[in-house]
């Protein structure tokens, strides 16, 4: 009975000691609460002076959020970029220079003067008519003159009578023939000329002839000319 008893007032205090602590519990919020609100009154009357001492405190740490922080990269290893190999130059084989070729000395030539008489071979044969009023190209005028491309021909081997100047009906016949026989001469076929003289207004002198036989020569044998300067009978009787 005694042990009970003792047990039964060991367990009394301790009864008060926890309604102690739970009455303390019980005090600390409305503590805190009371507290907190009378800063949020302090500060509701002090605002305008706190306003900006939280805004310098804001200040550095909205720019480090704000400002991205630099990725730092990490050291990679640069790319080996494969260098070509140069290529060997070939020497390109230079074009030798061509041989000297030697040239022959060239010794002037003096030029020889054309004789006088220098032949001009016709190998062609032109056809022939008689002049008229016209332009006078290949044609016959008299018995002794004639027109060849454009140039007037004196035969210089013979002399014949003219028919525009004949002074009797005799002379005016042999002018016809003769002018007559010198067309025929001319058509035959190609004849040579040689140079008689010099040009003149009165025409060019030649010697005409076909395979070495003279017009004139041939007019003279048949009494249709005379020789240039012969003296003898008229034509007229």
């Amino acid at each position: 009975m005694a042990k009970t008893a003792t047990r039964g007032r060991r367990k009394a205090p301790a009864r008060g000691k926890s309604k102690a602590r739970s009455s303390g519990g019980g005090l600390l919020p409305w503590a805190v609460i009371g507290i907190a609100a009378i800063g949020g009154i302090v500060a509701h009357d002090h605002w305008k002076s706190i306003q900006p001492m939280l805004a310098r405190q804001s200040a550095p740490i909205t720019r480090d959020t704000a400002e991205p922080r630099p990725v730092v990269k990490k050291d990679t290893p640069p790319k080996q970029v494969a260098l070509a190999a140069p290529t060997p130059k070939v020497p390109v084989p230079q074009p030798l220079p061509p041989a000297a070729i030697p040239t022959p000395m060239i010794q002037p030539i003096k030029a020889v003067p054309s004789p006088a008489s220098a032949a001009v071979s016709e190998a062609r044969t032109v056809a022939f008519g008689y002049c008229g009023q016209g332009a006078h190209i290949n044609c016959v005028g008299d018995g002794g003159v004639f027109w060849y491309k454009g140039e007037k021909i004196v035969i210089a081997d013979m002399a014949s009578p003219a028919v525009d100047r004949a002074r009797c009906d005799g002379e005016r016949r042999v002018a016809f023939a003769a002018k007559s026989r010198l067309l025929a001469l001319l058509n035959a076929g190609p004849f040579t000329m040689n140079a008689a003289g010099k040009a003149e207004s009165s025409g060019a002198p030649r010697v005409v002839s076909r395979d070495g036989r003279s017009f004139g020569a041939q007019l003279i044998n048949e009494g249709l000319a005379r020789k240039p300067g012969a003296t003898g009978s008229a034509w007229c009787a």
